[in-house]
């Protein structure tokens, strides 16, 4: 299906169809309302020579129409609940087994992205560093640690359909796997400061073999500066 913001990430489409889940359903009720509304003021408008009823609530046929309606409501309720558990474990709830990691360092305006160098390992000295500009290998999965130097932000990739506070003082950790390549925006989607709206950042996801000579050249820069 065609979405107004394409779909990068392996669980984008879950989301989506969460969505449109409920956007189904919850538009299916406004409509029937809505018409039932409209059909009522016109069925029971003022005529001359007919007196208006009086209708306590009480009465048992109107009782019975708005339980069912209310049941059928729960009904679609339950729908959606089970479709946003769902959603909810495989995103948030269940980290998948990482092919490799990064970290991501939010801070007062700008993202720090960490890439581990040809040891496999973060925190060593050849680790890769990049301001701004999170470059990805398509189709592997992630895991990244978020953190923030200051004051809360929050990592916003759309395509990815994510989006996940960073907290001075904590690491939170989560994961995606690009699956189509392309250079996409990320956000900052909490209020940070005067500088909010201008702590933009890109993501690229690439092939392997584009991605692997990034990292080799990246890598030899590390390598000379050290």
């Amino acid at each position: 299906p065609q979405h107004y913001l394409e779909a990068v990430a392996s669980y984008a489409s879950q989301i989506d169809d969460l969505i449109l889940l409920i956007t189904v359903l919850v538009g299916f009720w406004f409509l029937a309302a809505e018409g039932v509304f409209f059909w009522l003021c016109f069925r029971y408008r003022r005529r001359a020579g007919e007196q208006a009823g009086y209708v306590t609530g009480d009465e048992k046929h109107p009782k019975s129409i708005i339980t069912w309606c209310h049941g059928l409501v729960l009904v679609c309720d339950v729908f959606i609940i089970i479709g946003a558990i769902n959603v909810w474990v495989t995103v948030k709830q269940r980290l998948e087994p990482a092919e490799e990691t990064v970290r991501i360092v939010a801070q007062q305006w700008g993202w720090a992205f960490y890439h581990p160098g040809p040891d496999g390992r973060l925190d060593t000295a050849d680790d890769i560093k990049v301001v701004n500009e999170l470059r990805l290998r398509q189709g592997t999965t992630y895991n990244y640690e978020l953190g923030s130097l200051d004051v809360l932000h929050s990592l916003s990739v759309p395509v990815f359909r994510l989006k996940h506070d960073a907290i001075p003082g904590r690491i939170v950790r989560g994961w995606f796997r690009p699956e189509r390549t392309g250079s996409f925006d990320i956000q900052c989607a909490e209020m940070c400061g005067i500088g909010h709206g201008l702590m933009p950042a890109r993501v690229v996801v690439e092939p392997a073999g584009e991605h692997a000579a990034w990292m080799q050249s990246h890598s030899a820069v590390v390598q000379a500066r050290n």
